[in-house]
């Protein structure tokens, strides 16, 4: 089938790909003339595995092509997919829809007779069925994205299901055409009316933020009590209702899609009449987490990090990705640079973006660098590579070996084998850990 996918970004640029690797002639469509020359030259400006293989391979063929002309993409397609984001209305917690309502009125205007429209955006429930309204002569259909950053190829080609947000067979008919050899290999579909596709993006990100949160709470709990988080959430985790994943606490989630989408599922909820406030303390309890790294810090150099030299490890919101969109990390780090902090940031992949976005803060060209002469460090994004720094060769490198695990997977007895005191949000200090007196002596900034 010939497609169009409206919006390069992160999604857009993963699913016209795949749509490409699934035997689809494919072209992408995007406003910033940048963006279209970079990505016909087989680059991709963001960093997501194997997707930079798959562009090259069908630019190459021909099979993927891109274009800033929304007339070429309407006499081109027979299906269009509108991938274009949905950030945070300003000064509010609704979604803002400017993307997705000119994506639409740009492709209704030139699409062909008969052609598809489908939506992939998250967006508020409602936004399907207005659509609709507004464009009768062409046919709208809402298809969910669940893509995870650093696994959105896989995510694409081998999701854990489908869902279609439909009002005709006819639609349905033509996405079950478009993803033949996906449900070929027995993936899941669902099709469902417009408001239950939105909603199922809505509900699921609110249910993974939920889960997350709630082991935070736990390690609040925890470290108020003297119980250890590790422990606990390995034993709720047992019991196949609740399961172990997103069950490791530490300090909360980021990136563009969670934090974002759980503010704008609550604040339609509102104009529904339908109170979610559960998720706005979802949300509390996930900054919250970031307030006790904060407060980790200021503690371990005596009562103030003015002066302190900190180390930290991670500035992606997650590993496999450099988007440091609400990144946990560089939310800390740029808190502790601001009370007076000397911070060194590295990151394996998101360097540049961080530069941008944080110019005042230090970067090392490696995590050795960073660590040089820190007072101390702070894990803050679990890339594996954090995970494989040898501890006595890292004790070399600081002033003090002091190190705070807010993501809760390096290991303990490893570290503090090699003398180092470690700390996890959650979990008990080890008998003896803890400096009674602060890094920098009553306060005092260093010489």
């Amino acid at each position: 089938m010939r497609l169009t996918v409206i919006g390069t970004g992160y999604l857009g640029a993963t699913h016209a790909a795949c749509m490409a690797e699934l035997g689809h002639e494919v072209l992408g469509v995007d406003v910033d003339p940048e963006k279209v020359a970079a990505l016909r030259a087989g680059r991709v400006p963001f960093h997501e595995p194997g997707l930079p293989e798959l562009i090259a391979k069908h630019t190459a063929s021909g099979r993927l092509r891109f274009t800033g002309d929304y007339a070429e993409a309407g006499a081109f397609g027979d299906v269009h997919f509108v991938c274009v984001g949905t950030p945070q209305l300003k000064g509010s917690e609704g979604a803002d829809l400017t993307y997705v309502d000119s994506a639409f009125a740009a492709v209704a205007a030139h699409a062909r007779p008969g052609a598809l429209l489908v939506g992939k955006s998250t967006v508020p429930v409602g936004t399907a069925g207005r659509l609709a309204e507004t464009y009768a002569g062409v046919e709208v259909a809402w298809n969910p994205e669940f893509l995870r950053e650093g696994f959105a190829v896989e995510d694409t080609l081998r999701p854990d299901r489908l869902v279609f947000g439909v009002r005709s067979k006819g639609a349905e008919t033509i996405l079950r055409d478009v993803y033949a050899p996906v449900l070929a290999a027995g993936i899941p579909l669902v099709t469902a009316d417009f408001p239950t596709a939105e909603l199922v993006k809505t509900a699921a990100n609110a249910f993974l933020a939920t889960k997350i949160s709630f082991i935070n709470a736990m390690a609040e709990v925890c470290e108020a009590a003297g119980g250890d988080v590790g422990v606990l959430a390995e034993a709720i985790g047992y019991d196949d209702r609740i399961g172990k994943k997103f069950l490791r606490a530490g300090v909360g989630f980021g990136g563009g899609c969670l934090p974002k989408d759980i503010r704008a599922f609550a604040h339609r909820a509102d104009e529904l009449g339908v109170s979610l406030a559960f998720l706005r303390e979802v949300d509390a309890i996930n900054m919250r987490r970031r307030d006790k790294v904060v407060e980790v810090a200021r503690e371990w150099c005596g009562g103030t990090v003015l002066g302190a030299r900190i180390a930290v490890l991670g500035a992606a919101f997650k590993p496999d990705s450099d988007d440091i969109r609400d990144s946990p990390a560089l939310n800390v780090a740029a808190r502790l640079r601001l009370d007076g902090a000397d911070v060194t940031v590295y990151d394996p992949e998101a360097m540049d973006s961080a530069r941008k976005a944080f110019p005042l803060l230090g970067y090392a060209l490696s995590a050795e660098e960073a660590l040089q002469r820190a007072d101390l460090v702070l894990h803050l994004t679990e890339w594996p590579q954090f995970r494989e720094i040898d501890p006595a060769r890292a004790r070399s490198l600081v002033s003090r070996p002091l190190i705070v695990d807010g993501r809760g997977v390096l290991d303990a007895d490893r570290w503090t084998a090699a003398g180092w005191r470690f700390r996890a949000l959650g979990r008990p200090a080890p008998v003896g850990e803890g400096p009674r007196q602060g890094l920098l002596g009553e306060g005092k900034r260093k010489p």
